[in-house]
């Protein structure tokens, strides 16, 4: 593909989906999985995922066996997301052979052995854990999103939503380390990337810290000062290289996507010197272009119980 003019953040979600699906911890996931077997042998559990994006985590836990009696509701802030979501489900159903049937806005995903209630809402997290809810959850999952919160503030509110006992699975949370090979110029890529880290400790939404760019490491005491119980662990490192035919799926759209997301954070750096760093950038995208560039970001995934 040509370097694109203009970028979609649910094209780039749904880009990454593959190169999610390789870089989850499977230990983590074995554990998690082995949980859900037992908790829905006896029960339909409920599952709650915030930041769920376009619903990429449910295809995965339906389509990897981790759910057979199920409700599930997925949140999100963005408007566009729910609706890429609600679009995408029932095609991916129909090419997985499950049958997706919708319900007032909702969907009921069966095949022989898996009866799973899904339910898409735009909302705030915070708004959304302000509210009288009648009933808690059995799982939470935020995936790719705890790094984008400030996390001491965020896990009370989401440790307020799960049913004493519940599980919790948190995954790739980004860990303070970016490589991008083969090298342009030792030091100067590490100056960009230093910078570009940077970014993610001093981001503010809605006058607030709202990021860390070593959230998987600080996951660790965070979660033994909230009370949790840590139950399993390890890295979860996206890792993007060409093979023979190129790049897999639309993972070149992934990493053009990844470079933007540099440029627009370090494009009026002080510390940058604007045409310098616009050859880099574009010398980064042209390796895209020839399959050669390696991206490599290191991230940690954590399961636990939340015991109220």
């Amino acid at each position: 593909m040509t370097v694109p003019e203009s970028y979609s953040f649910t094209r780039y979600l749904s880009a990454k989906k593959t190169v999610d699906d390789r870089a989850l911890n499977r230990c983590v996931w074995g554990e998690l999985a082995r949980r859900l077997d037992a908790l829905q042998a006896n029960q339909e559990t409920r599952l709650l995922e915030v930041g769920a994006g376009i619903g990429t985590m449910i295809e995965r836990m339906i389509e990897w066996n981790a759910l057979s009696r199920a409700d599930y509701l997925a949140i999100d802030q963005l408007a566009e997301n729910i609706a890429a979501a609600n679009q995408r489900l029932p095609v991916w159903a129909e090419t997985k052979g499950f049958r997706a049937l919708p319900k007032t806005a909702d969907w009921e995903i069966t095949s022989a052995g898996c009866q799973v209630q899904v339910h898409f809402e735009c909302a705030d997290l915070f708004a959304f854990a302000s509210r009288r809810h009648t009933r808690l959850w059995d799982v939470l999952i935020a995936h790719a999103f705890l790094d984008l919160l400030d996390i001491s503030r965020a896990l009370p509110v989401l440790f307020s939503l799960l049913n004493p006992g519940g599980l919790f699975y948190f995954t790739i949370n980004f860990d303070g380390l970016t490589l991008l090979e083969p090298v342009i110029d030792p030091l100067y890529d590490e100056h960009i990337l230093a910078l570009y880290h940077r970014t993610m400790d001093e981001r503010v939404t809605e006058g607030l810290p709202s990021g860390d760019s070593r959230a998987g490491r600080h996951l660790f005491e965070h979660l033994r000062r909230a009370g949790a119980q840590l139950l399993e662990a390890g890295a979860s490192d996206w890792v993007v290289f060409p093979t023979t035919g190129g790049y897999p799926g639309e993972e070149a759209y992934f990493l053009h996507f990844i470079l933007w997301t540099i440029e627009q954070a370090l494009r009026n750096h002080i510390e940058i010197e604007p045409r310098r760093f616009q050859r880099w950038i574009e010398e980064r995208h042209a390796q895209v272009e020839r399959a050669e560039l390696v991206y490599i970001a290191h991230q940690i995934d954590f399961l636990g119980r939340w015991d109220g």
